[in-house]
């Protein structure tokens, strides 16, 4: 979807139409911008970006808080138009999907044609505008869906994958963002189809365990099938407050209030973790995370101990602290926890 939350609130409100728009939060509250409409990104004005920064660059912004609860209804109308041209729907987010469209229920030879027809769909239907990509894997496809925003149709058919690889930058690749895309550079590799050629020891060196899985990329190889219905594999809360929290009780009350939050989401999904992790944002925006992991859980006071005790292995109350969040890994399901309690060691004390 273009520009998904901007686009909903100025299809829900005409006076926001041709104005540059940020969903997001208040510039004096530390607000980050969630999403930007096309005529606030002719400013320079992105996605997590601080709301502050966003208003300095263009003074004329409108900003809306975010109405996640819309977003989701127009999301969930989008999605039931994906499935019922194929079940091979796998969500990315909200806004974002893989189509698996070999088979479709229109009987469409193309993929080429089901991208138009599902674009007109959410045009005439949802009055919201999306970007396709058609390729023959989910890599190519990707970056397709980018390359015409907004409202765009690009098609990379098979004969046509080398030539699209030889444009791309290096940090086109899964799992290159910008530090590595800059070691990368270091090295003298500026070019996707560079990582071809490099040396395999100076790209394992650069890279570590990615070096291959790189190279297949590269090479425009992406075997992955398209899977619905894939599982969460974390969920949690975490919070940026109007001022720094310098009060080392107050900040274990608030991983304690956010423990509470992904504990209940565990119980409604019936899960139970074995990873708990805090995360901890200081003053001048150096991020770091704490995690412990033990048997599986949805104990409130046991995961609750566990994320306040994580505190301590932070300078949080000796540095001030701008975020905080807690969030849980590494689920199972209830069946699947009886299995392991039956292959855990006695304790020598039954």
């Amino acid at each position: 979807m273009d520009a998904f939350y901007a686009s909903v609130e100025q299809r829900d409100d005409s006076s926001l139409r041709g104005k540059p728009l940020a969903v997001g939060g208040r510039p004096d509250r530390r607000g980050v911008v969630a999403a930007a409409s096309y005529e606030a990104r002719s400013f320079g004005v992105y996605s997590a970006m601080s709301m502050a920064r966003a208003v300095r660059l263009c003074p004329s912004l409108v900003i809306v808080p975010p109405d996640f609860a819309r977003y989701k209804t127009a999301s969930s109308a989008v999605f039931a138009i994906f499935r019922e041209v194929t079940p091979l729907v796998e969500p990315l987010s909200l806004d974002e999907a893989y189509l698996d469209v070999t088979e479709n229920a229109w009987r469409e030879r193309l993929g080429t044609a089901v991208a138009k027809r599902l674009k007109e769909r959410i045009r005439t239907d949802i009055g919201l505008t999306a970007s396709a990509g058609v390729a023959p894997n989910k890599f190519l496809a990707k970056i397709a869906s980018g390359w015409k925003k907004p409202d765009g149709l690009t098609v990379i058919s098979p004969e046509r994958v080398e030539p699209f690889l030889q444009q791309l930058p290096v940090d086109a690749l899964w799992g290159v963002g910008p530090v590595t895309a800059k070691k990368l550079r270091a090295r003298g590799i500026e070019r996707l189809v560079q990582v071809r050629t490099a040396d395999p020891q100076v790209l394992r060196e650069t890279v570590g365990s990615l070096a291959d899985s790189l190279r297949q990329l590269a090479n425009g190889v992406d075997n992955r099938p398209v899977v619905p219905h894939r599982e969460a594999k974390s969920s949690g809360s975490e919070n940026t407050y109007p001022e720094d929290v310098t009060d080392l009780n107050t900040i274990r009350d608030e991983i304690a209030e956010m423990a509470t939050h992904v504990i209940g989401w565990l119980s409604r999904k019936q899960l139970f973790a074995r990873t708990v992790t805090i995360k901890v944002r200081y003053d001048d925006f150096t991020t770091i995370t704490r995690s412990h992991t033990a048997a599986p859980t949805r104990a409130e006071a046991d995961l609750i101990a566990r994320a306040v005790r994580l505190v301590d292995r932070t300078d949080a109350g000796r540095r001030p602290v701008r975020l905080l969040g807690v969030s849980v890994h590494n689920f199972c399901a209830g069946n699947e926890l009886s299995d392991e309690l039956d292959r855990l060691p006695f304790d020598g004390e039954h």
